[in-house]
């Protein structure tokens, strides 16, 4: 085999490696070295999975390649292509463990997460093995379940996570076959069907030509469901962003991607060629369709000119038949009227879109009605992984439609088209209705829905409004989060969004203005994910126009900030100014801002307040995020002419264009503040002004340290139980104190840093405060990370000087081993020593200065200080020194870099550097690294006092030393010196393991039964050790002095542990603790580094500007270099070096873990599960040592310690688990509690870790497993190849697999002998028995004595017995049936019988016909004959509601010949077992005995039944003449309880007989057909009819009726001749209640029984008993919705589809129009006007028949969900059938029968004297307007509610229908046309001049809540209508006739006007202030009701503005002030 070509990466790749490798101060490995080190990896990977060696072998070397990335080196393209194939492959192997595949796919999303490396024209994947594995698994019988419910929950989701990443790999071509597949499965009756083929669709089809839109599209508009809303709108958004690129969509590129990934569910490649629609396939039915088409349907089609269709589902030409297209004509993409949608299905969109904010009204009940569908969907779907957030899907489908699509509405300033011809109507107040061309807000019309949509929800964002604001605030981030998003991506030179499609800065600004008064709103809002929100949104919008954010901003905080407010007002703000920060600081965001700053900082000052920890921490958030961007620095003391003559650099400066400074004037859909007014300066000015304001900033930096200080006096005592501080409260409070100092300390001028040292000099030299000496220690080093030099010159010669006084006079000298109280004579020592560790941070070479005086002290400190506090400070002394010495650190994280900092230019003229960002080339970073000198210090401070101190130490523990306090002090004081000093040298020498080394820990390692070879090790990379050299005489030093150390530690735990005692225990903490040390601090740690990396990650998100950012603050970089390096270290300490010694203290911690005292067990325990982490071998090597301490006998400690340490480790290796199952079993012996809940832990964790073992996978073969890796070896150098070296694994690995095997045996015998053990406890079988489930395999025969013990536990006493043993039960005899039918591993695999009376089928000549003549068929009787020879049988539905496919079905069974007997020959044994237990009476007589106990069930129980099932499947007829006798025996027996017992065993005997011999099957209904009048008729009761019912929902459910043709046949006899008015209403309501359940169970398909039924039920609305009427509903409401069928041409996949998208609109093809007993209905609507004159006065008015009509038509049912209808009392549990219609999936069929009884409905909800009857007509009313109608539906629904508010000549009525129209027009708001807007406000407008007043005012509140969502211009129109009414109206005396109509006509326009006023109740139009001054104002003392109307107007506005009359009454003049005034308060007597 030939080496593999270079693999060349691209200049891109390179620069990033080199990127990384320049921000390091040391150099490392060449790419060409590492790439030799990933071949090795990935020729490991291959020969494992060559060998099938997945575990151990394969996650092994996956975990390296996974490590290798932490490295950030690159993978070729073709290795990266070759290595996801395998490891897809992997992912789809049948049979795959769980765990494995786990592993796969996490690797696989690191391989394919980037799009940028790599796309669907490099790799190509199949969907079909995905699809298989999840349409098979998600719906399951069961038995199904019971056999997968432990691994089918994280396996379907895993599949779930597949498909959706390998999504884009899909080849576009496969679009048809996958709709083709999918959608035949689709069955509008049944939730869970229309839900799974949703996902399947949204899930697998290829994204890049969604041909299938506009079908998915109708089938939306027909669903009612939130969950469906919600993964739609997911898709939605996915497709719009992604096709911004017409490329995506070209049609050329179908043919142009090559299809190379071919795949059936098996793996295996297709023959056959992929199906395409539009080459003419032979399944294409395009031309038969078409020739089927109705008369109107081809006019349709040519009316559109449709002649030929493609297989895009459009004309040809249109989108995409290559061979019909032209290739020179370029391709525009799939862009239609809004993005890629058209305007209907835009309006459907947003109306989805308002619908799922989930708003609530007053009245309570219009919410939409889908969650209360939801709630019939099954729980599988709880398994799938959630689809993205509505509100996310929502904004980012909003934002990525928008476009200039639209013509712009005019500017202010342009004439606005006025005249406009009047639309007809009468009335004082006509609106004309606009015929010019519609215009947009900035021309876009997707921009101009969402503004409408804020508006017309802008008082929900008010922070009065409930916790739905959450939601909303949450839209508004996403939405500016994404146009942010896309807003950047459209500035790259490489963008490939059309020019004429891209976001414009007329189109932002105007996004900008929409949202700002919501947010402003909000802002201060309660709750804090709302105010979290908004900080978010207020932040993008600051970065896309700042001036028209932060000014808003300044506005409301300046204000409170210098008032006394309330506190959350104050933390509002403050919040808010930290979202804004960037507009403050940062020139090239917002140029104007940085002369607020110091006004602002003065302002937050206060806010560090010690008494409100919530305000400092806000505070200290702002001032962190402002810091950081500048510098502290007086600019007044530079020379104006130098600064001048500085220039910024051209590369980063911010170039602003005029148009951009000035903001534009133009009509905006929110009134626009005064900025719009606002004069902006100029940049000189600005420069000048903020010049000026640095002046204050020595001011306030000496405040702010200050207020510091003040907060550190005030700190609790450290001594307090809980927190270092007290608390965790104010731990919080002194850490973000100390990080704003650090930042401030940091971006410090040096006068001012010179201003600043000198503070905390003064404090920390003049103060000694107990309760702060940490916080001092944090405080000095602030400053000492800022300028390390002038800090140690301060502070170093002063502390030392006052330790040695405090020392010499006794500080510390009383012996302690514990922290206790803090003696007053140790504090002054303490805050010294915590000076002095602080001046030393970040010290590096400015140490070697002191470092006579740092030895001195140090040896000084650890002579002297005997407290508990004292040694432990001098040892974090210590370690702070030889950290500062040793480590490689960044030096400083300045806003610029050094240079920059240092130079001339930067110090005269800083504020124009301010929030500078950097490019990752551009970033310069300064780094300690340890110098020779320093290396030389630390060496002395090792050789003078660490290694004297270890030879204390082990004098201490020779055998002449007496063990006293004394002792013990000395002990933990030298050790804690040592320790501290071993800590902070990870990096001081650098490990390496021989190749005898690597060899020799193979023979140890918990890598079990593996070659050498297959063992992974890590190879040492370049990670900036001190010493890396073992020849180095330096290294041999340090490595010997921890070596000794390691052998002191040692020593140490052999003495204690055998001579310790409860005054030893301090000693033994510490001795632990120095083991940690010593085991894990090396290099960073695996916590270590996941810490930096989170805390690197959320820097990213504090400082994102924009998704994908490619320039950032300068720290940003600086932090990701520590990360790269802490990363490198991390790889470093991957694996471990273990050796004798290690090995020793390895032992000691296991005996310190079994050690009598609780204290030290509790941290070894701890110790040895994080050593186990680093070091290989530990679990091996500890359970010899552990079990012992098990056995009986033992010592109740330590075994408790034994069983800690064993609860902490992965023990369930097969091999393993006999001896931990022996000895866990073992301990019951021990009844002490503790013992025993220690022992319940481990079997929790073994139960659920302890999978079923199965090894089938080893015997699978799958083909493009071994394809995909030939491709990948192909790439690897031929020297790495080894075929001898795979040959030994796969032997090796068989081996392996016969071990494990044997051990499941003997775990299986070893588990048996426990639970059959009379002397086992209870809860020690219930654990077994769990376990002897776990152990039935499908790839292994059932041992008898396996299924003997399992089936006599059926019957067991206990509950938890029975329970898992009739589960194991059912999982045996399903794998008996598996292993009976199957034929291959594969199958197997894949729990995939053949039944061998199944066939499949595609349905002959689908067609309308065919499918009636299919549901025809199940009524008649079935041909035996005919069955035996043509599959007719069909149990489950695969196709055929909506379109046909294939088909499932059966023959029926021989007459004597047993289906699948013989069973699996291998299982016999256990058969036989089975039969002979289950022959016997008395195993029947005690298993029912158990089901027919009393409980609290009252259906039947699923598990009862499917456990007889069972074993009538298992033995046929055999078991048939004894369970007769004991169901007989029961259904004698009325109890409830028996009646259930008998019900279940009944089930399950009929549910097994499914394939039973035809004769045998006669014989069972032979004996059951005559007593089924016995049990379903004179044995049912009240107490058991639910349980009788679920029998018959069982025994019909998922099976064709005619297999119980006797039970259908009986169903149907009885219910179409049941009496409904006989003297008992129990037989009716029985039998009612029994075809509802049939109806259910058999859906569709009970359609020909339904014209009978619903005959007679329709003939019994009038029925006397109320109950029956119930039921009748029911059945009424299912047959409506089982005749619900769509009407395409064909019901063909293809023909649907192209369909969809080209037929219009408003054609009917879901069939959501066509009324089943529509014609019934109107006839009895019509007899309601003269029943309704009749009806009886008084209380006898509900016994009238228009009332009973009308109950009974409007059906009740059981309502479901009372959250929805909050007013019906709760003895009312019925509820009318049109509203349980608006709680279907078709809802939106109701329509077609409500609005014919709108009338009636209006009168009938103002009934006076029956109450039930008026309160369920109001809440149908209420309930209608939260469901969205069909769109040629709204005009008709409209049109009633106009003629009702009109016409009706009750007033109550026309007042009451004005609210409904109001929650219409909020609800359906976006799919209202602007024409009907118009109607409604002429309706409106006319109801103004209404007789009755309430009608009038009620008219206003409704035009008032609709002009807020109308467009402008009406609103124009209006005001200028209802002025020049006012005006013109001049109120005659009271006692002309004409006064009252005078005064009619002059309060409409009055009520025109506040309804104007009011419609805006957080914003100021510049028409408004108008409407107060110089309109209201004259009618302020007009009679009553006007002069009331005025008033009322006026407190509500004041009431409404209130927290914005600061900005608010600019807009008014001082008369118009005055006149506002005079309304509130009225004129003064003396005026």
């Amino acid at each position: 085999m030939a080496d593999p070509p270079n693999m060349e990466f691209t200049a891109e790749v390179l620069d990033k490696l080199k990127t990384y490798a320049a921000h390091l101060p040391y150099s490392i490995e060449p790419n060409s070295d590492m790439q030799n080190l990933l071949d090795f990896y990935l020729t490991r990977i291959t020969q494992c999975v060559e060998a099938k060696d997945y575990d151990p072998g394969f996650l092994q070397w996956d975990s390296m390649l996974n490590y290798f990335h932490l490295l950030k080196y690159p993978i070729p393209k073709p290795k990266r292509i070759a290595l996801a194939r395998v490891y897809f492959d992997l992912c789809v192997t049948p049979g795959m463990p769980l765990h494995v595949v786990n592993t796969c796919l996490d690797t696989l999303n690191s391989l394919l997460r980037s799009k940028k490396k790599m796309s669907v024209d490099d790799l190509r994947l199949p969907w079909k093995p995905i699809y298989h594995v999840l349409s098979k698994d998600l719906f399951l019988s069961r038995r199904q379940f019971e056999i997968r419910q432990a691994l089918l929950p994280p396996t379907l989701r895993r599949m779930a996570q597949l498909a959706e990443l390998t999504r884009r790999f899909f080849h576009p071509a496969c679009a048809d076959e996958m709709v083709d597949t999918i959608l035949p499965s689709f069955n509008g009756l049944d939730l869970n069907s229309v839900l799974a083929t949703q996902y399947y669709l949204n899930t697998f089809l290829p994204l890049s030509h969604p041909t299938w839109l506009p079908m998915l599209m109708r089938i939306w508009s027909a669903v009612n469901s939130y969950m469906f809303d919600e993964r739609h709108f997911a898709l939605l958004a996915q497709l719009a962003e992604i096709h911004l690129d017409p490329a995506i969509s070209d049609p050329r590129r179908i043919d142009e991607i090559p299809d190379d990934a071919r795949l059936d569910e098996n793996g295996l490649p297709e023959d056959s060629p992929r199906l395409r629609w539009s080459t003419g396939d032979a399944q294409n039915p395009s031309s038969s369709a078409r020739g089927d088409d109705t008369p109107r349907q081809k006019m349709r089609r040519q009316t559109l000119g449709i002649n030929g269709i493609n297989g895009l589902g459009l004309a040809n030409g249109a989108y995409g038949n290559p061979s019909t297209s032209q290739p020179s004509k370029p391709w525009t993409g799939i862009f239609k009227d809004i993005g890629i949608f058209t305007q209907e299905e835009w309006d459907l969109i947003m109306c989805k879109c308002l619908a799922s904010m989930e708003i609530p009204l007053a009245d309570a009940g219009s919410f939409m009605t889908g969650p209360v569908v939801d709630e019939e969907a099954s729980f599988e779907f709880s398994r799938l992984p959630k689809s993205n957030w509505r509100i996310y899907s929502l904004a980012k489908l909003i934002v990525y439609s928008m476009a200039p699509d639209g013509k712009q509405l005019p500017h202010s300033g342009t004439a606005t088209p006025f005249e406009i011809p009047v639309a007809g109507g009468g009335g004082y107040f006509n609106i004309p209705l606009p015929k010019a061309e519609k215009s947009y807000l900035a021309g876009c019309k997707a921009l101009d829905s969402l503004a409408k949509l804020i508006v017309s929800l802008e008082s929900f964002f008010h922070p009065s409004n409930g916790s739905y604001t959450t939601d909303l605030s949450a839209f508004l981030k996403y939405i500016v989060f994404e146009f942010s998003k896309r807003w950047h991506h459209e500035t790259l030179p490489d963008c490939k969004v059309p020019m004429n499609r891209r976001l414009t800065s007329e189109i932002r600004r105007e996004l900008v203005r929409c949202l700002r008064t919501p947010c402003l709103l909000a802002m201060f809002s309660g709750d804090s994910d709302t105010v979290s929100n908004i900080q978010s949104a207020l932040k993008s919008m600051t970065i896309m126009e700042a001036d028209l954010i932060v000014p808003a901003i300044l506005e409301r905080a300046i204000p409170s900030l210098e008032a006394l407010v309330e506190t959350q007002r104050t933390l509002a703000v403050i919040k808010a100014l930290g979202a804004v920060a960037l507009g403050i600081v940062s020139r090239d965001v917002y140029y104007g801002g940085a002369k607020h700053l110091v006004q602002v900082l003065e302002l937050l000052l206060p806010g560090i307040d010690a008494n409100d920890p919530l305000k400092t921490v806000c505070t200290t958030a702002f001032l962190v995020e402002v810091s950081q961007h500048i510098q502290f620095s007086d600019l007044t003391e530079v020379e104006l002419a130098a600064v001048s003559s500085d220039t910024k650099d051209a590369s980063w400066s911010p170039v602003i264009s005029k148009a951009e400074l000035l903001p534009t004037v133009r009509f905006d859909i929110l009134p626009s503040p005064s900025e719009e007014t606002d004069s902006r300066l100029s940049n000189e000015e600005e420069d000048r002004l903020l010049r000026d304001s640095t002046a204050g900033f020595a001011n306030w930096v000496t405040g702010f340290i200050r207020r510091v200080i003040v907060l550190l006096e005030n700190l609790p005592d450290e001594t307090a139980p809980g927190s270092s501080n007290g608390g965790g409260t104010e731990s919080t409070v002194v850490s973000a104190a100390m990080e704003a100092c650090s930042q401030i300390c940091s971006h410090l001028s040096e006068p001012l840093f010179d201003l600043v040292l000198d503070l905390v000099w003064n404090f920390a030299t003049t103060t000694v405060r107990a309760n702060a000496v940490r916080a001092v220690h944090q405080l000095v080093e602030c400053v000492a990370r800022a300028n390390s030099s002038k800090t140690l010159k301060r502070f170093l010669p002063y502390a030392i000087r006052n330790i040695r006084s405090e020392l010499d006079h006794g500080a510390s000298s009383v012996r302690t081993t514990t922290y206790s109280h803090i003696e007053p004579s140790d504090a002054t020592l303490h805050w010294n020593i915590a000076i002095l560790r602080g001046s030393l941070y970040h010290g590096g070479r400015a140490v070697l200065e002191y470092k006579d005086d740092l030895s001195s002290v140090i040896d000084v400190l650890h002579r002297k200080t005997f407290s508990k506090r004292g040694f432990s400070y001098t040892g974090k002394l210590l370690y702070s020194l030889l950290d500062t010495l040793t480590q490689i650190y960044t030096l400083e994280d300045r806003f610029v870099n050094p240079d920059e900092w240092d130079s001339a230019s930067f110090r005269s003229g800083h504020h124009r550097y301010w929030g500078r960002l950097y490019a990752a080339e551009d970033v310069e970073i300064q780094w300690h690294i340890p110098s020779s000198d320093e290396v030389v210090f630390v060496l002395e401070l090792l050789t003078l006092h660490i290694e004297p101190t270890l030879s204390t130490l082990e004098s201490l523990i020779s055998d002449t030393a007496t063990r006293n306090e004394a002792w013990e002090n000395d002990f933990c004081r030298h050790l804690s010196f040592v320790r501290n000093a071993f800590a902070a040298l990870p990096t001081i020498r650098q490990e390496f393991m021989s190749e005898n080394e690597i060899l020799e820990s193979c023979g140890s390692s918990d890598v079990l039964n593996e070659l050498p070879e297959f063992i992974a090790s890590v190879k040492p990379v370049k990670s900036g050790f001190v010493f890396d050299s073992p020849s180095d005489p330096r290294y041999t030093l340090v490595s010997g002095l921890r070596d000794r150390f390691a052998r002191f530690l040692h020593s140490a735990s052999e003495k204690l542990v055998d001579e310790g005692d409860e005054n030893t225990v301090d000693a033994i903490l510490m001795l632990i603790r120095s083991c940690r040390t010593y085991f894990l601090d090396y290099g960073d740690s695996r916590y270590s580094h996941q810490s930096q990396e989170s805390d690197y990650l959320s820097e990213l998100g504090v400082t994102r500007r924009y998704a994908n950012q490619k320039v950032w603050p300068r720290a940003i970089f600086v932090r990701r270099a520590q990360l790269y390096h802490a990363a490198r270290l991390r790889w470093n300490a991957l694996e471990r070096r273990r050796g004798k010694l290690e090995d020793s203290l390895i032992d000691d911690l296991l005996k310190w873990s079994t050690w009598s005292y609780a204290t030290g067990k509790s941290f070894s325990h701890i110790i040895d599960s994080v050593c186990s982490i680093a070091y290989d071998g530990i679990r091996k090597r500890s359970l010899g040592q552990l079990y012992p301490h098990l056995e009986k006998g033992s010592d109740d400690d330590r075994m408790k310690g034994a069983l800690y340490t064993l609860n902490l480790s992965n023990f369930c290796e097969p091999t393993l688990v006999y001896d931990l199952t022996k000895y866990t079993f073992g301990c019951q012996w021990n009844e002490k509690p503790s013992i025993q809940n220690c022992v319940s832990s481990i079997a929790d964790q073994c139960v659920s870790g302890f999978v079923e073992p199965s090894f089938v996978v080893y015997k699978v073969q799958y083909p493009p497993t071994e394809e995909n890796i030939a491709r990948l070896r192909d790439l690897l150098p031929s020297n790495m190849a080894d075929s001898a070296l795979v040959k030994r694994c796969a032997v090796n690995r068989s081996k392996r697999h016969a071990m494990q095997e044997s051990a499941m045996v003997d775990v299986r015998d070893l588990l048996l002998r426990i639970a059959e053990d009379p002397r086992t406890h209870w809860k020690y079988s219930i654990t077994a028995i769990r376990l002897l489930r776990t152990l039935i395999r499908r790839d292994s025969p059932l041992h008898a004595s396996h299924v003997e013990y399992l089936l006599t536990q059926t019957h067991a006493d206990h509950p938890s017995m029975r329970y898992y043993a009739q589960r194991a039960v059912m999982k045996a005899s399903r794998y008996i049936k598996l292993r009976t039918s199957t034929g291959s591993p594969e199958d197997i695999a894949f729990y995939r019988n053949h039944n061998p009376l199944r066939r499949t089928f595609l349905t002959p000549q689908p067609s309308h016909e065919y499918t009636a003549e299919y549901l025809e068929s199940f009524k008649g009787p079935l041909d035996r004959a005919v069955a035996r020879e043509e599959p007719v049988l069909q149990d489950k539905l695969w196709s055929g509601w909506l379109v046909w496919k294939y088909q499932s079905r059966f023959l029926i069974a021989d007459s004597t010949k047993s289906t699948f007997q013989p069973w699996d020959p291998v299982s016999t044994p256990a058969i036989e077992v089975i039969k002979r237990l289950a022959r016997s009476t008395s195993f029947w007589d005690k298993l029912s005995t158990h089901f027919s106990e009393e409980n609290y069930h009252e259906t039947t129980v699923m598990d009862n039944v499917a456990n007889v099932k069972s074993l009538v499947q298992l033995m046929e007829e055999d078991i048939f003449p004894v369970l007769r006798q004991v169901i007989e025996k029961l259904i004698s027996d009325k109890d409830q309880n028996k009646q259930r017992g008998a019900a279940e065993l009944l089930a399950g005997l009929l549910g097994g007989s499914k394939h039973w011999p035809t004769d045998a099957q006669d014989r069972l209904w032979a004996w059951f057909t005559p007593i089924l009048d016995q049990v379903l008729g004179t044995n049912v009761k009240t107490d058991t009819l639910t349980i009788w019912s679920s029998f018959l929902e069982y025994v019909l459910s998922n099976k064709d009726p005619r297999r119980v043709q006797p039970l259908v046949d009986w169903l149907v006899k009885k219910g179409l001749s049941v009496d409904f008015n006989s003297e008992s209403s129990f037989e009716p309501i029985k039998m009612t209640f029994f075809i509802r359940t049939m109806i259910e169970a058999l859906g569709w398909r009970f359609a020909p029984w339904a014209p009978a039924f619903l005959k007679v039920y329709w003939s019994q609305i009038g029925c006397e008993h109320d109950e029956v009427t119930s039921y009748i509903a029911e059945a009424l409401m299912s047959f409506c919705k089982i005749s619900w069928r769509p009407t395409p041409s064909q019901p063909i996949a293809e023909v649907f589809v192209r369909e969809c998208a080209t037929w219009p609109s408003d054609d009917d093809i879901m069939g959501l129009e066509h009324g089943y007993h529509l014609d019934a209905l109107l006839n009895l609507v019509a007899e309601f006007p003269e029943m309704r004159e009749n009806r009886l006065p008084g209380a006898l008015a509900p016994r009238s028949p228009y009332d009973r009509q009308a109950v009974d038509v409007l059906v009740r049912q059981r309502f479901a969900n009372t959250t929805c209808l909050q007013e019906i009392d709760d003895n009312f549990q019925v509820i009318r059938w049109l509203f349980t219609g608006l709680q279907e999936v078709n809802a939106s069929s109701m329509f077609q029968y409500i609005i014919p009884m709108l009338p009636e409905l209006f009168k009938a909800a103002e009934l006076q004297d029956h109450d039930a009857l008026a309160r369920r007509s109001q809440t149908l009313l209420t309930a209608l307007c939260g469901v969205t109608p069909p769109l040629p539906k709204l005009p008709n629904l409209l049109d009633v509610i106009f003629v009702t508010i009109r016409k009706s000549p009750s007033w109550r009525i026309r007042s009451n229908t004005l609210p409904m129209l109001q929650i219409l027009y909020f609800r359906q708001a976006p799919i209202i046309s602007e024409e009907m807007v118009v109607r409604i406000q002429d309706v409106l407008s006319e109801c103004l001049s209404d007789e009755v007043v309430e009608v009038r005012e009620r008219a206003a509140i409704t035009l008032s809540g609709i002009l807020r969502c109308s467009p402008r211009r009406t609103i124009l129109l209006l005001k200028d209508r209802f002025v020049r009414e006012a005006s013109r109206i001049t109120l005659p005396s009271r006692n002309t006739p004409k006064y009252a109509s005078a005064l009619r006509r002059l309060h409409a326009a009055v009520l025109g006007v506040t309804a104007l006023i009011d419609a805006f109740p957080y914003s100021v139009p510049s028409w408004l202030p108008e409407l107060i001054g110089d309109v209201l104002s004259r009618h302020t003392y007009d009679p009553i009701p006007i002069s009331t109307t005025v008033r009322k107007c006026a407190t509500k506005f004041k009431e409404t503005h209130q927290d914005t009359w600061h900005e608010d009454s600019l807009k008014f003049d001082e008369e118009q002030m005055s006149a506002l005034a005079t309304l509130l308060a009225g004129s003064s007597y003396y005026a």
